[in-house]
């Protein structure tokens, strides 16, 4: 009687274990699932940023090209004495003084992304290739 209730007792630990085993293996399943969604996710934003990146990059370019367009023109402009008034001259040197010192600033970037985007956007932050190994090796 003794043996029988001792292998009741060993049957039923079995019973609980193999239990905890099916639990854990679908609670496992689950957070694998989970991790592939969010490395998903990783991957889907980090090309989103990548992008973005490079279309600011262009922007910034055009912007700078732009911008020594226009100074050329302004430059232009304020060496040919006959072509402008005394009025519009005054006009012109008056917005260089406020508005186009600030604009043609060489390799000037806008402060409000710099502010506000820097850590978002800047390589020095993000490195794909390490990243992708350790999820990848966990």
């Amino acid at each position: 009687i003794q043996i029988a209730r001792c292998f009741e007792a060993t049957r039923r630990r079995w019973s609980r274990l193999e239990q905890d085993g099916r639990r854990a293996r679908e609670q496992l399943a689950r957070a694998e699932a989970e991790r592939a969604a969010l490395e998903v996710k990783l991957k889907h934003a980090r090309n989103q940023v990548e992008v973005e990146m490079k279309k600011r990059h262009r922007a910034e370019a055009e912007l700078e090209k732009q911008e020594r367009k226009l100074q050329l023109v302004f430059e232009s402009l304020m060496r040919e004495p006959g072509l402008l008034s005394r009025e519009q001259c005054c006009v012109l040197s008056t917005l260089a003084g406020r508005r186009f010192g600030e604009v043609l600033a060489p390799g000037r970037r806008s402060s409000a992304v710099d502010e506000s985007c820097q850590s978002l956007l800047s390589h020095s932050g993000i490195s794909y290739d390490r990243t992708e190994d350790d999820v990848v090796r966990s």
